[in-house]
């Protein structure tokens, strides 16, 4: 079957989070992700960049209970260049998580909540 497209990277992720401040806090402040501009949509959002050229959509005004439960239903992962110094960095900010825990490829993970309840994995490469 010829594919009519070609699928080139994965640009962006969308979460609808409840408050953008205490969002953006967290993915600033707590995971270090640099906030980009965003463009004058009618409804109120954050952007963030992830690496050198993925990106995180916040959209406020997000109710109700978190999205999903565990680890395996809807997350997302960044790579972390150092995990061991990543989980020494999230401990000595009070942020809870789980891990650092090997996947049986030999990755390692941490998974974090943000306040939303959306599950974050960070990993490192197997």
């Amino acid at each position: 079957m010829d594919q009519p497209f070609k699928v080139v990277e994965l640009n962006h992720v969308a979460l609808f989070v409840s408050s953008i401040d205490v969002s953006t806090r967290f993915y600033s402040d707590m995971l270090g992700l640099p906030p980009i501009p965003r463009p004058a949509f009618s409804f109120p959002g954050a952007w963030f960049r992830i690496g050198t050229a993925q990106e995180l959509h916040l959209i406020g005004g997000r109710l109700g209970a978190p999205v999903n439960e565990g680890s395996r239903a809807g997350h997302f992962a960044m790579l972390v260049a150092d995990i061991h110094a990543t989980a020494a960095y999230l401990k000595g900010r009070g942020v809870t998580f789980r891990g650092p825990a090997p996947r049986p490829d030999g990755a390692m993970q941490i998974f974090i909540e943000d306040p939303d309840g959306h599950m974050v994995e960070l990993c490192s490469s197997p």
